[in-house]
């Protein structure tokens, strides 16, 4: 039988029960009106939310390295968020298994392209998607010289989710670009950190700092040393989460 180490943490006005399994992390919070909203911790980038009988996926795959997630065994998506193309992020399979008749699909433009489908949202579009659920998509590139190939300016998206009154930076693959600066009052963050494709530990302790969100949750960090990042933060009044987001 699998030990699940249960923690139960009250801070910052959000209560949070964490489980943690072989397979995943679960963390559940509070929304502005006492909803719950949990988020599991998939694999590297791909992030299952749920909240008031809505299911959100944020860039689901199958397979990636040893790791599978079988999407069948899950309800459809009411809503399924992609942030680009590459494949670590954008599965086809992953997108059919979850897709019902009522599911949208919200992606960047390419995605929609390779998809055939999708509703496509650029950096600086928002929709009121339901009565208490907004996105904002944001820039998402780096700016590194000899990296801006793997993400250029204006092609992907990061996504901001207000649920609830809940703000959910999820950051896509970025560097610490300057937008940053303009992103406020977010209660949950999703920043990556492997460089040469994301940022570096010192780039996500500058984000951080920059957004300042009640809660960090690193991911997309494969094999990089997280080990002195919640030291790092911790005097900044930012609680950083470590979860099975290799």
């Amino acid at each position: 039988m699998k030990r699940i180490i249960t923690y139960i943490l009250t801070a910052l006005g959000m209560t949070s029960a964490c489980s943690q399994q072989e397979s995943e992390n679960v963390d559940v919070f509070q929304t502005k009106s006492g909803k719950a909203i949990s988020f599991h911790a998939l694999v590297h980038a791909s992030i299952r939310i749920q909240y008031d009988g809505k299911e959100i996926e944020i860039d689901p795959v199958t397979k990636l390295g040893d790791k599978t997630i079988d999407y069948t065994t899950m309800p459809k998506a009411d809503y399924i968020f992609v942030t680009h193309e590459h494949f670590d992020h954008f599965d086809k399979e992953a997108i059919a298994q979850l897709s019902g008749d009522k599911t949208q699909l919200i992606t960047n433009q390419r995605c929609a392209e390779m998809l055939g489908k999708g509703i496509v949202m650029n950096n600086g579009d928002s929709s009121q998607i339901s009565v208490d659920i907004k996105v904002e998509a944001v820039p998402a590139y780096n700016t590194t010289e000899g990296h801006q190939q793997f993400h250029p300016k204006g092609r992907d998206n990061g996504y901001i989710l207000t649920i609830d009154g809940l703000k959910i930076y999820i950051a896509g693959d970025t560097e610490d670009i300057p937008e940053m600066s303009e992103i406020k009052d977010i209660d949950i963050a999703f920043l990556p950190c492997n460089q040469p494709y994301t940022m570096t530990v010192d780039q996500l302790v500058r984000a951080a700092k920059i957004i300042r969100p009640k809660v960090l949750f690193p991911y997309h960090y494969s094999n990089t040393d997280l080990s002195d990042l919640p030291d790092r933060l911790k005097k900044e009044g930012i609680e950083v989460r470590i979860r099975h987001y290799e």
